[in-house]
């Protein structure tokens, strides 16, 4: 749910309780959902840039799976080979610092 004012949230304030309630419920549960890992697939460009920069790498490597399938999507969505690489580069000092695609915005 997304509220952008505090009487939107004093109308829906019997649904939230409901919410909270069953959150609860499932914690002290102990349910848990299970997620299947899903092996990340890695653009070609981007493998053969890390046998180029070993450091790039192991920053790459170094982050989150969900900054590393970020990435590996971004990279991999364009169609030429040429964009790709242009994308490596742009992100490659993000990638260095450790930051996701999409920190900072």
């Amino acid at each position: 749910m997304k509220f952008t004012s505090i009487s939107q949230i004093v109308a829906h304030e019997d649904d939230l309780h409901d919410f909270i309630k069953q959150a609860i419920a499932i914690e002290h549960a102990g349910l848990r959902i299970e997620v299947a890992d899903k092996p990340i697939s890695i653009p070609d460009e981007l493998l053969q840039t890390f046998e180029s920069d070993t450091l790039l790498k192991k920053a790459f490597y170094s982050l989150t799976p969900g900054r590393q399938r970020g990435y590996a999507l971004y990279f991999s969505q364009a169609k030429q080979t040429k964009t790709r690489l242009a994308r490596i580069e742009k992100y490659k000092d993000k990638i260095l610092k450790g930051e996701g695609p999409y920190d900072g915005y």
